[in-house]
């Protein structure tokens, strides 16, 4: 079905609305609504953060009376059912609006098809699809916690031209330049959580926290897959800003006293082998409302990761220099056929700054 070049036009415009709620928005989708009354656009909102009003609410608070026979185009499907925030597929129908547009049905099944069907009853006229692929990868996260039960992951791996990670002796800072780690920071911010393992916090101590975009940047969860709760009580990961969640399969009692002192939080997931199950980890994590989940660990961890196929996205920075052959590998994978190999489709290669930034998929 042929698209009218309005509508393309005004969702692009709703879909570079929702974008401002990057990094904020979570649980909530990132959402963009605009407007449009007799080809004049008389009002464009979008959602900003959970409990906040939602987009099309703002936007039709704006346009007030000129909404009246007006067109919506919304980024998401409107949602039908009371939450923290009144359903804005009836405040459409009370403000006179005589269609919608919406790029996709919104996952959640809560409101699934419903707020479609709540505007056709009212006689408005409803078309969906427009730019539905853009506005998906929007919401990549959301729409996996809804339809898979687990957020989207992001791997973030640092590597030499040599697929180095580290020296032998664990010394990693730093591999890349300044512009690649201000990416990161980029990446934690668009995080609901950061996932990291204990052997990290052991050989780095690092902070897992958003350092940029001022003092009203949400941090996300920092959460360490520790399997024996080695965490020591003064790293800093359990220092605010922010929270910490530790994970583990088994432990001392008095590690675990000292750990729940430090106001981390505790979560028992084993997996029968004295590991942490990652899937039901990702599981919890989503019940949380978690929907964009960075992985920023080392070797052994993002190789498990990898290895239960729970990787959505694999964000690789390369920097022009060689740490030999001694130095530690990008994963751990112990394959020792080609027919084992991890096939991946690469979507896009950036440079940023001295270094290069790969973005990679698992096929579907």
């Amino acid at each position: 079905m042929d698209m009218p070049e309005d509508d393309i036009r005004y969702m692009a415009q709703a879909i570079r609305l929702a974008r401002r709620g990057l990094n904020t928005t979570s649980p909530n989708p990132r959402v963009g609504c605009v407007i449009v009354s007799n080809g004049v656009v008389v009002a464009e909102a979008w959602h900003g953060r959970a409990g906040q009003p939602h987009a099309e609410a703002l936007a039709l608070a704006e346009a007030g009376e000129s909404a009246k026979g007006a067109t919506a185009y919304v980024t998401l499907e409107p949602c039908s059912h009371h939450g923290r925030t009144p359903p804005c597929a009836a405040a459409l129908v009370s403000a006179g609006v005589t269609r919608v547009v919406a790029a996709t049905e919104d996952p959640n099944p809560l409101v699934s098809g419903r707020g479609f069907a709540l505007l056709r009853e009212a006689g408005i006229e409803v078309r969906s699809g427009v730019l539905a692929a853009e506005a998906t990868a929007l919401n990549a996260g959301f729409f996996s916690r809804m339809q898979r039960g687990r957020p989207r992951v992001i791997c973030k791996l640092a590597m030499s031209l040599d697929g180095r990670t580290a020296m032998a002796s664990g010394d990693s800072k730093w591999i890349t330049a300044e512009a690649a780690r201000e990416d990161v920071q980029r990446l934690r911010a668009q995080s609901c959580a950061i996932i990291s393992g204990i052997g990290t916090v052991l050989a780095d101590d690092p902070r897992l926290d958003v350092r940029a975009f001022g003092a009203e940047a949400r941090q996300p969860l920092r959460v360490i897959v520790d399997s024996t709760l080695r965490t020591p009580p003064d790293a800093r990961l359990l220092a605010p800003p922010g929270k910490a969640l530790l994970v583990y399969a088994q432990c001392d009692s008095l590690a675990a006293e000292k750990l729940a002192a430090s106001d981390a939080e505790l979560l028992r997931l084993p997996d029968g082998q004295g590991r942490v199950a990652l899937p039901a980890l990702l599981e919890a994590l989503a019940e949380r409302g978690c929907n964009e989940v960075l992985l920023e660990a080392g070797a052994a961890l993002s190789g498990a990761f990898a290895q239960a196929a729970l990787i959505d996205e694999y964000r690789i920075y390369m920097a022009p220099v060689l740490l030999g052959s001694s130095a530690r590998p990008l994963l751990e994978l112990p394959f020792e056929r080609m027919s084992e190999r991890l096939q991946l489709h690469i979507t896009a290669i950036d440079a940023v700054g001295e270094d290069w930034r790969i973005s990679a998929v698992p096929p579907v």
